[in-house]
């Protein structure tokens, strides 16, 4: 993978009209929990946003693995663009909510072989997301091998599904939905087309819209340790925090200084 500056992102050049801003949540915007329902974003960062969407026009957009429902209340009272489910959720710029759907049966069956294997493994924890699945196994190390294992056999059964390995989590998908798919999506649509993009997450759920930022010339900035693709990094979400605060201020201070 490619090499990556361990530098912070840039600021200066960036105004409120040139660039598009996607962020995933968890690790990013949030800090990770042991237990999913445990998340939150601070208030003073749900207002830095506020403060970027209307500087953007409007071209900020959430990118998570979670559903477009509950990113909508870890934003509230904001109502963002969004990419829930690795994009199998979309709400575009206009706040239209487009859906990817399995069949019902399929559904019910994938459903009904991950409660069981899952139950035999304590410690670990299945999140329904109506198209796809999340076996988290943070609190229950010792099953990895187990639940990968449990999701191997599951996808194995139906090409229409494929496997999203994350930290501490194993997710099943659709196929052909990815964050780098749902950036791209956003960036042909109002208000985000013609500008150049620029992503942070954490994840390897996150290199995909790593790679196609990249292709796009923007900023991607990866949060924590590890290999990847992003151009920048940072070291924790405490810094993607000061990042936005810093954001945010440049550009109201460009606004002002352009009205005088």
């Amino acid at each position: 993978m490619k090499e990556t500056l361990s530098t912070t992102p840039p600021i200066t050049a960036i105004t409120g009209d040139n660039y598009a801003f996607f962020f995933d949540v968890d690790g990013t915007l949030a800090e990770i929990r042991d237990e999913p329902d445990a998340v939150t974003i601070p208030a003073e960062v749900r207002d830095h946003l506020k403060t970027l969407f209307a500087a953007s026009s409007g071209a900020l957009a959430l990118i998570s693995g979670r559903p477009v429902e509950q990113l909508d209340q870890l934003a509230a009272p904001l109502v963002l663009p969004a990419a829930g489910v690795h994009g199998a959720e979309m709400r575009d710029g206009a706040g239209k909510l487009h859906r990817v759907t399995l069949p019902a049966d399929v559904e019910a069956r994938v459903q009904h072989q991950l409660e069981q294997g899952m139950a035999e493994l304590p410690g670990t924890l299945l999140e329904t997301k109506g198209m796809a699945f999340a076996l988290h196994y943070r609190q229950a190390m010792l099953h990895q091998q187990k639940v990968l294992a449990l999701a191997e056999s599951v996808v194995a059964n139906y090409p229409e599904l494929v496997l999203q390995p994350g930290k501490c989590v194993i997710e099943i998908k659709p196929r052909g939905k990815d964050k780098g798919a749902a950036i791209y999506s956003f960036m042909q649509q109002p208000p985000f087309a013609g500008r150049l993009p620029v992503f942070i997450g954490d994840d390897l759920t996150d290199e995909k819209g790593f790679e196609v930022v990249n292709a796009m010339n923007g900023i991607s900035v990866k949060v924590g340790e590890g290999e990847t693709l992003a151009r920048y990094r940072v070291n924790r979400v405490s810094d993607v925090y000061q990042w936005i605060e810093a954001l945010q201020r440049h550009i109201i201070t460009l606004n002002k200084e352009s009205t005088l």
